[in-house]
């Protein structure tokens, strides 16, 4: 009896790894097995930047509202506390895009934090 290999598949599974790695550099684009490794770490790697990316993007938003809310003399801990206590409930997203696109309107939530801080230490 003839050996069975079932080529159409393995062929198809190899084509589906090199098409994937196209644009890779040397023998990463064109040798099957170096590929296989390359892509395979290739792919680990964006699995953990994409969650990587959420965490970059809030330190980018605290920076930019800490920016933001020392113009107006106080310091981001101040905020993000006269935030909670007066029950204002705007995600830092939300805040970061006030303080560099909309800086009055970020000033008035300044000052509304502020107004609640200062009468408590009268």
């Amino acid at each position: 009896m003839p050996r069975a290999t079932n080529a159409p598949a393995s062929k198809a599974r190899r084509k589906k790894i090199l098409k994937q790695a196209k644009g890779y550099f040397g023998n990463n684009a064109t040798v099957y097995t170096v590929a296989k490794n390359v892509l395979e770490k290739g792919l680990a790697y964006a699995y953990r930047d994409r969650k990587d990316k959420k965490g970059q993007f809030r330190a980018l938003w605290i920076q930019r509202i800490n920016a933001g809310v020392r113009l107006h003399g106080m310091s981001y801990s101040q905020f993000i506390g006269g935030l909670e206590k007066k029950g204002i409930s705007l995600n830092r997203k939300t805040l970061a895009d006030l303080a560099m696109n909309h800086p009055e309107a970020f000033k008035a939530i300044v000052d509304k934090v502020k107004e609640s801080s200062r009468r408590k230490m009268k």
